[in-house]
């Protein structure tokens, strides 16, 4: 069968939103719903109709982000989602070819997205391109090391998070655009992130905030909630749930760790999602302490492979000739020729021999600059045709620091 697809509109949002809580297995909170309905973007929305009824859907949000040496309008791909009774029947095909080819009609050639499970999107030429650590760290093991930065002009500032939301986006508007991943926030993210509904808590208490700042501002922040507990022998042990910490420097980075790992009344501390290269690793003195768990993060896919190439910046020179795999967006199919170093890049289609022949998930996977090139070659997974061309292209494209989003869209 084939489904027509065509953009909702509102009056479609609470038939959009059923298939949502179908595949997803959860009903949100009506709040919740609302912030949903009103981050989404109607006009960039997608759903296939059996008949009259709605059976797959997903959306874009129009992100900012952050690439290697600068920022990209990047299509942020969103709910996606097809009815159980739908499945295997191509809807989800059907719905994710007409994204891209929207994608490219809009102009952006990159789109990101979050995976809700990580085999479904290498076959559309996603490519598992950041990941993420969460730390779980018991506060009698969290000592710092000893020459630990601190600044004497620093002071900890308690605050309510929403009555100090423009310094919260001020201050994370000056460190968007230090790794590869992040994004701009709109006034809606912000509503999420700020959320504090009882729906929101799930058995914590409310949003809490702490400053880090001097006489000239806000240098950084921390969101969190706090668990309460006490066991059986009156013994304080609750668990802090750090969400984000922001800061503009090292001392403010390190004094505001601090202030959440020193918390009274609590023993744990339970940060979900931090970035695989955090500098907390090198603070603390006894690493495996930690307790880190990886997870991939974000996923990219290039939409056009030669301008989006050419839009990011390159550690090292590289002139190679790659044959690029493609059967879902044929116009990235064939050989292009990349040519950058750190001043510049350009990709430019070719009939020279190869240097090498990939998928386009493998360029996704690099594209952020934490990318598996030479592991791919190592597994079979991607074909080199000139000694050492794989290994000069990943050493390109490599990026300090590791990308990461921080953000779920």
């Amino acid at each position: 069968m084939t489904y027509p697809i065509r953009p909702i509109d509102e009056s479609e949002w609470p038939a959009f939103g059923k298939v949502l809580e179908e595949a997803f297995g959860m009903q949100p909170h009506p709040a919740q719903d609302e912030r949903y309905r009103a981050e989404t973007e109607f006009d960039r929305t997608l759903a296939a109709f059996d008949g009259d009824r709605i059976a797959g859907v997903t959306s874009i949000l129009s992100l900012s982000m952050t690439v290697p040496g600068g920022q990209l309008p990047v299509a942020g791909v969103t709910a996606v989602s097809v009815l159980p009774s739908h499945r295997r029947r191509g809807v989800l095909s059907s719905i994710m070819r007409r994204q891209l080819s929207d994608i490219r009609e809009r102009g952006e050639c990159v789109a990101a997205l979050y995976a809700s499970e990580a085999l479904i999107y290498g076959r559309f030429g996603y490519g598992r391109a950041a990941g993420e650590l969460s730390f779980h760290i018991q506060k009698h093991g969290s000592a710092f090391v000893g020459n630990a930065p601190s600044d004497p002009s620093l002071r900890l500032r308690v605050a309510t998070p929403a009555e100090v939301r423009p310094d919260l986006e001020r201050l994370f508007a000056s460190v968007v655009t230090r790794r590869p991943g992040r994004y701009e926030r709109t006034p809606q993210s912000w509503n999420a992130v700020l959320a504090d509904e009882e729906a929101d808590r799930r058995g914590s208490g409310p949003l809490r905030s702490v400053l880090a700042e001097d006489d000239h501002g806000v240098r950084g922040y921390t969101l969190f909630r706090v668990k309460s507990s006490w066991d059986a022998d009156g013994v304080p042990d609750g668990e802090l749930k750090l969400y984000e910490l922001e800061a503009a420097d090292p001392a403010a980075y390190a004094l505001l760790w601090r202030s959440v790992l020193d918390r009274d009344l609590v023993s744990r501390l339970d940060a979900g999602t931090r970035p695989v290269d955090d500098p907390l690793i090198a603070l603390i003195a006894d690493q495996r302490q930690l307790r880190a768990r990886w997870s991939d993060e974000l996923w990219v896919r290039l939409v056009e492979v030669d301008r989006a190439l050419a839009a990011r910046a390159y550690s090292a020179p590289v002139d190679v000739v790659i044959e690029v795999e493609d059967d879902v967006c044929p116009w990235n199919a064939g050989r292009w020729r990349l040519t950058a170093d750190p001043t510049g890049a350009e990709c430019k289609p070719v009939e020279d021999e190869p240097d090498m022949t990939l998928p386009v998930s493998a360029l996704g996977s690099a594209y952020l600059g934490d990318g598996l090139l030479v592991e791919s070659l190592g597994a079979g997974l991607l074909r080199e045709h000139s000694d050492g061309a794989v290994r000069s292209l990943a050493t390109a494209m490599s990026w300090s620091p590791k990308p990461w989003a921080g953000l779920t869209f």
